[in-house]
């Protein structure tokens, strides 16, 4: 069975949404049969390389929210991300451009790392100190980190249309299915989870989408509504 995720390494829904994806599929008792892709989505395409801005600014000028406001989204975000034993620093994160993170992410799916570079971008972008933005030297590091050869990483970066038209059809294709935020999971393309589910309802879909063949088809918590996501009018604040 294959498992397509959509995401964007800026979404921070999509960072908790795929802990609880992973955990669900690591109960799974059919998880040696699934493959799992990640596909590209971007929450600001067409941004600037040096269009950057720290995550609170972004998102009172981009969202119309008070910076009060703001910082308790992120407050509440982190303990999202801390129920899943994921570190999120709610202050000093910079927002930027994420199209060179999805070029390099096509180049590590060639070389069966695809998965070793989302998490490693995840935790730089969401956990660590140094921004991930507008530095090459930067997603250098990163990208050798997860395992990718140096001047592989440096050509594709150096050359801008290395997998841009992988990029833009990821993004094309997410359209097609209806997905206008992230994260979005297709599972075997016979259904769609919309948003940072609880590991129960991934572990619902990975068994009916296991076992069945139908149409895709949304599947949601009822409690949430598949609000815990990031699309063009911003990322969900968590109520609860």
């Amino acid at each position: 069975m294959r498992v397509e995720i959509w995401s964007d390494i800026a979404c921070p829904w999509c960072y908790v949404g795929k802990a609880r994806f992973d955990k669900a599929l690591r109960d799974f008792p059919h998880r040696d049969e699934v493959e799992v892709v990640h596909r590209s989505f971007e929450l600001d395409p067409g941004r600037a390389k040096d269009d950057i801005q720290p995550v609170i600014t972004m998102l009172t000028r981009k969202y119309g929210m008070s910076a009060a406001q703001a910082e308790a989204g992120e407050d509440n975000l982190g303990a999202q991300a801390a129920a899943e034993g994921l570190d999120y620093r709610t202050r000093g994160r910079d927002h930027g451009s994420t199209f060179d993170m999805h070029r390099l992410l096509h180049l590590a799916k060639e070389h069966g790392r695809q998965e070793r570079l989302l998490d490693v971008l995840y935790r730089a972008n969401f956990a660590e100190e140094r921004s991930v933005f507008g530095e090459d030297e930067r997603l250098v590091e990163l990208a050798v980190a997860a395992g990718l050869d140096e001047d592989a990483v440096r050509g594709v970066l150096a050359d801008p249309e290395a997998y841009a038209a992988e990029v833009r059809a990821d993004e094309r294709e997410a359209a097609e299915l209806g997905a206008n935020g992230v994260p979005f999971f297709v599972l075997d393309r016979k259904y769609g989870v919309s948003g940072a589910q609880p590991a129960e309802v991934f572990a619902q879909a990975l068994t009916q989408a296991f076992g069945e063949r139908a149409p895709l088809k949304i599947v949601e918590s009822g409690s949430t509504d598949g609000a815990d996501a990031c699309g063009p009018d911003g990322c969900a604040v968590p109520q609860h």
